[in-house]
């Protein structure tokens, strides 16, 4: 890397290569890099949680318009909420409140039928749609139990290696 420009953070100088104040190009290329990267860091919480449960239940979906036969899966549900600042306990919200509002929200769906089970039982209940409504159901109650953390991703697994996530925009 010896044309790149560096910064010593002790100092605020310049190292490496053709970056000695020679070079404006270079240097701003740097700064423009270190802005974004400050940037980035900025909009994302410090602090995150990860909860997860497991329910049973079978399903049967649409696939190229033609419905599979009905089956179960153990689903595993995974869920990362964050949050910018820890509360006077040091917490940034309690594990068990986090948890009991995961439960409530899947428990419709253990050990029954998905097809048979309110949203799916007019939306094909694929993973992906598990983890859309496990995500819109959660930040809805996050934000009337807890609204100094936000809901980032759901990730439910109905089988080992095959797993659907969705991402929730900050």
């Amino acid at each position: 890397m010896a044309n790149d420009t560096q910064s010593d953070a002790s100092d605020g100088t310049r190292t490496g290569g053709e970056a000695h104040g020679r070079d404006g190009g270079l240097e701003s290329i740097a700064s423009s890099r270190a802005r974004t990267l400050e940037s980035a860091t900025t909009h994302a919480a410090p602090y995150a949680l990860e909860v997860e449960c497991e329910f049973a239940a079978a399903h049967a979906i649409l696939l190229g318009g033609v419905r599979e036969r009905l089956h179960g899966h153990n689903w595993r549900v995974v869920i990362s909420i964050a949050g910018d600042r820890l509360d006077r306990e040091e917490l940034l919200c309690d594990f068990h409140l986090v948890e009991r509002l995961l439960s409530e929200t899947i428990a419709p769906f253990r050990d029954g039928n998905l097809n048979e089970t309110p949203p799916f039982d007019r939306v094909n209940p694929t993973a992906e749609a598990v983890a859309r409504f496990v995500a819109t159901e959660l930040t809805e109650r996050l934000a009337r139990a807890v609204p100094a953390v936000q809901l980032e991703w759901v990730r439910v697994t109905e089988a080992p290696r095959c797993t659907a996530i969705v991402r929730m925009t900050r």
